[in-house]
């Protein structure tokens, strides 16, 4: 017997089992009456074996009762049997669409708005390519390495939702083979970008990374997932998905050139996901790419923090001057609040 909240599924064997209390019939000389072995006859009385029409043939004839009226029961049993099988999932998924950021994915426009429960679980399998949402739980986005600033379960929940879209986004672009090789030596191109507008950059770094292998989509932030950036394998391509969390220039690019550190260090695709030394490791070829150290020490040697100096310093390494602003407020040797005005805020259409 199988119970959902609104149906009970019993087996044709209940029904048997009933025939043989009336008869005083035991299993083993009913098993002897149908021609079969004992062992099928429990199956069949538990509902573990399905009642075949050869196996009603034989019921009418022991018991009498017409081989239709055990069609029938079989059939009505294992309609039931997926019908209850669909209620509990999608009870069981009702609970898990509420731990997904379901009106924000609408906000965005990646699934339907709806206030009705079953809705969403019908739009979010669908968003998610799955058959249920609890298969969620088994990570479909394997081994994704990201920069994010925190971990919570309403995190982890948000990014299944966001490096979804990420992975749906990324279909849409052509990529050649990846090739390491090419994506190193192009790192002094993506460099200079950050010198350049959105409207000017983000179409010619989705193509030179589209050369190397690469998909890159720039996404809406959701609420709750700390995320700026997370990149994984769909296939054969790697995709980079980028948040516009932040806005500020010195934020994309430092998230931006961390996830491709992962990428050039061999992070991604790992079983366990990155190390905390994997991400320092991130962090730091990150930093380094957009500020040479040794150029930053010397900088920092002279101990001259003003503005002229800082743009002065950004044009020097020809740098986007909020870069060194972030960098020196972040070391604290000037204040969050100071010179925020020489930061660049981006609009990334997403």
């Amino acid at each position: 017997m199988v119970r959902s909240r609104t149906i009970i599924a019993t087996p044709p064997g209940a029904t048997i089992k009933e025939q043989l209390v009336d008869r005083g019939m035991s299993q083993k000389e009913f098993a002897m009456r149908m021609g079969m072995s004992e062992k099928h006859i429990s199956k069949l009385i538990n509902g573990e074996v399905q009642l075949t029409p050869d196996v009603a043939m034989r019921l009418e004839m022991v018991l009498g009762m017409p081989a239709q009226f055990w069609s029938n029961l079989e059939a009505t049993y294992r309609d039931k049997l997926v019908k209850a099988a669909a209620e509990n999932e999608m009870d069981s998924d009702i609970e898990f669409a509420g731990k997904l950021p379901y009106k924000e994915m609408s906000k965005n426009g990646w699934v339907p708005e709806t206030q009705k429960a079953t809705e969403k679980v019908v739009n979010l399998r669908k968003f998610f390519e799955v058959a249920q949402l609890g298969l969620l739980s088994d990570p479909l986005i394997p081994c994704a390495v990201c920069r994010r600033m925190n971990e919570t379960e309403k995190s982890d929940y948000a990014l299944f939702a966001w490096a979804q879209k990420a992975k749906l986004e990324a279909r849409k672009i052509e990529t050649k083979p990846l090739d390491l090789k090419s994506l190193e030596a192009s790192l002094s191109k993506i460099r200079a970008m950050t010198m350049m507008k959105p409207e000017e950059f983000c179409s010619q770094l989705t193509s030179l990374l589209a050369n190397c292998g690469i998909a890159i989509v720039f996404l809406p932030h959701i609420g709750g997932s700390f995320l700026h950036g997370a990149t994984f394998y769909d296939g054969s391509k790697i995709v980079i998905g980028m948040t516009v969390r932040g806005k500020d220039a010195d934020r994309f690019w430092f998230s931006l050139f961390h996830e491709l550190a992962h990428i050039l260090l061999g992070h991604i695709g790992q079983v366990n996901g990155t190390s905390n030394t994997d991400e320092n490791s991130a962090d730091e070829f990150a930093k380094e790419i957009l500020i040479p150290e040794s150029s930053y020490s010397k900088f920092i040697a002279k101990g001259n923090y003003s503005k002229s100096s800082i743009v002065a310093f950004a044009n020097q390494i020809g740098i986007d001057t909020g870069i060194v602003v972030g960098r020196l407020q972040k070391n604290g040797y000037i204040q969050y609040n100071w010179y925020n005005d020489l930061k660049t805020k981006y609009i990334i259409s997403a």
